[in-house]
This record gives C-alpha cells, structure tokens and sequence, in this order.
C-alpha cells in the first residue's frame, strides 16, 4: 500500500448516432500499450497527458486536440501523477470513410497526435455535445459530425501509407494472433511458427510492435470482447469468445485499457 488514493472516474455515454462513441474519462491512471478499432478524437479538459505512439513521446494539456488512428499502438502516462481529464469521441473508420468521400479507394490517417486548434477544439466539443444528447436534433447532429470530420482530416489528415511489416517470422506471428486472438497461445509455438528462438521473438516482436506477444494478445482480445458487446453478447459471453479465461479477467484487462467496464461499456452502446 502506498497511501495515496487513486482517481479514475470513466463514463462510457450513450451516443445518439451510429459509429460513434462518446467517453469522459478523469484519471491518474497509467494505461499499457494497446490499439482501438476506431478513430479517436477528443479534448483534453484539464492537467497534462504523456503518451508513446510509433513516431515518439507526445504530450498534450488543457485545450489540446488529441487524436489516435485506428490500430496504432499508444499508450497514456499522467504527467506528474496528476489526474487528467479528457473527452474522447471514437469513430468507425467506414463511418469517416463514408462521411468524408475518399476517392480511389485506401485509408486515411491523423497524423498530429496532438494540436492546439480552438477552432477544431470547439467542432469536437460541440459534437460531443450532440451527440449525447437525450433528445438531439438530427439535423444539427448530422451538419456537427460532417464539420467536425471535415475540419480535422482536412487540416490533419493523410492518406495512410502502406506499411510493409518487418520480418516474416514476426509477421508470422502477429497473424497468428490476429486471426485467433480468442485461441490459447504459447511462445514456444509462436517462435516454432516464426522461425525463431523464443528470445528472438521477443526481441524482434517488442522492436516491430512496441509491446510483447502476450500484452498484444490481450489487448486483440479486448478489442473482440468490445465488438461482441457492441453486438448485444452479455460480459460473460464476450469474455468466452474473446478467449479471457473469465468474466473477471476480461473485465480486468477492459477497464485496464478502456477505462471503464465491460457492463458499462454494454449499456451505453446497446
């Protein structure tokens, strides 16, 4: 026991448009290396917030515009251990793929993970605003979604490039946990899969990742267990196809990553 009480208040809200997610969270929490499905993008309320992305350490503090591309690996340290707080909107990638027209095909990405824009800052809280409100009006909901996406991948966006992976053997391995994130795993049968030594697996998956096989696993399987929730599965169930070991161990690695809890996580999106 360290004596000093720990701050975490997280509310998943419930949102009034499709393919897209409203969560307010207040924490001194440090969160692991994890990715989402979605795109995120919010606004820092209050306090300062470290995190580790692909192209370095970022930090952002009050008033910032932070944003996180679907898939990419990042974490998120309180800076000073002092709580943060934060708004996060999350949207379906096809949902910005359709909002915002892209021509020929392929994705885009955000490539400023943190900006001071009052006027961006200002579209994502009036949408946040929207869209959970109890009673919106469609069309203003509708007309805040368009000019909040518009602005921020037209100031911020990019086509995303195409990444080749490293080398075949991690390759090997991360489809192996991308396809069956739900089956049970060693690292002797990954490295037997890659090719490789156990140690240089290790080695090579945490350089090409940024995390381990096993922290990459969970957090696969944190991103299955939200979708079966999404899709109506009770805790237990989604723990079950997502391949946890049970209810508590999915709700322990859920909160660990997300925030908040399965349950909650559940009534807000049913």
């Amino acid at each position: 026991m360290t004596g000093v009480s720990e701050i975490h208040l997280a509310k998943q809200h419930r949102s009034a448009h499709p393919g897209v997610e409203a969560i307010s969270l207040v924490s001194d929490r440090s969160f692991p290396r994890h990715a989402h499905d979605h795109f995120g993008i919010g606004v820092m309320v209050f306090g300062g917030h470290r995190t580790w992305s692909p192209g370095g350490s970022v930090e952002s503090g009050a008033g910032d515009v932070v944003a996180v591309n679907p898939g990419e690996m990042h974490d998120g340290v309180a800076i000073e251990g002092r709580a943060r707080g934060w708004r996060m909107l999350q949207f379906d990638p096809e949902l910005v793929a359709g909002e915002i027209g892209l021509e020929g095909g392929g994705g885009l990405e955000i490539v400023r993970p943190a900006v001071r824009d009052a006027a961006l800052r200002a579209r994502i809280e009036g949408l946040f605003s929207a869209v959970t409100a109890g009673a919106p009006d469609a069309l203003a909901l509708e007309e805040a979604l368009l000019g909040a996406l518009m602005m921020a991948f037209g100031r911020y966006g990019a086509r995303a490039p195409v990444v080749a992976r490293g080398s075949p053997g991690v390759g090997r391995a991360l489809r192996r946990l991308d396809e069956a994130p739900e089956a049970a795993v060693s690292l002797s049968e990954l490295a037997a899969l890659s090719g490789m030594s156990r140690f240089a697996l290790l080695r090579g998956f945490a350089r090409e990742t940024g995390t381990t096989p096993h922290a990459y696993l969970l957090q696969r399987r944190v991103r299955a267990a939200r979708r079966a929730l999404s899709a109506g599965r009770t805790p237990a169930q989604a723990a079950g196809e997502a391949g946890f070991a049970d209810q508590s161990h999915m709700t322990r690695a859920f909160v660990r990553q997300l925030g908040v809890t399965p349950a909650r996580y559940r009534a807000a999106v049913a």
